[in-house]
């Protein structure tokens, strides 16, 4: 049977979703987002393997486990976005489809976050759509995978 795992991965200071900034990234929980996002997942036929971290080194190695692991990756990577070449380099060993996803439209925002390194290397990017981006992301990842 073909791997039905899909990693769901995300950076620094998400797990402060629905307190941090409420007016820039909503109210919305990163379990929340959870909850919904593995229902949906299970719906289509696929298993999540959800997760948060604030280290950089650790979200590599995430990645990497992806590589092998993973028929499919979801990552808001948050600030490292911006500023993390060894993020980039390890999504770019990848060859299962990857979404970028962001909470916030990163191009209607400071100087310094309109820059991704990631998204020259991922498969697509979502981004200013809120906590339903993680639910757009899915439906692609699965369109992709298919």
């Amino acid at each position: 049977m073909a791997n039905r795992k899909i990693f769901v991965l995300n950076g620094p200071n998400l797990n402060l979703l629905g307190q941090r900034e409420p007016e820039i990234y909503g109210t919305t929980s990163l379990s929340d987002i959870e909850t919904g996002l593995r229902q949906r997942a299970e719906q289509v036929g696929y298993s999540l393997d959800f997760r948060q971290t604030n280290g950089e080194g650790t979200l590599v190695d995430q990645v990497q486990e992806a590589m092998t692991d993973g028929a499919g990756l979801i990552i808001n990577p948050g600030a490292y976005t911006h500023t993390s070449i060894a993020l980039r380099d390890a999504l770019a060993a990848l060859s299962i489809p990857v979404i970028e996803v962001h909470l916030s439209n990163i191009h209607a925002r400071e100087a310094f976050r309109q820059t991704s390194h990631v998204s020259p290397v991922v498969t697509g990017v979502i981004c200013g759509l809120g906590a339903q981006g993680y639910a757009r992301a899915l439906d692609a990842l699965c369109a992709l995978m298919r």
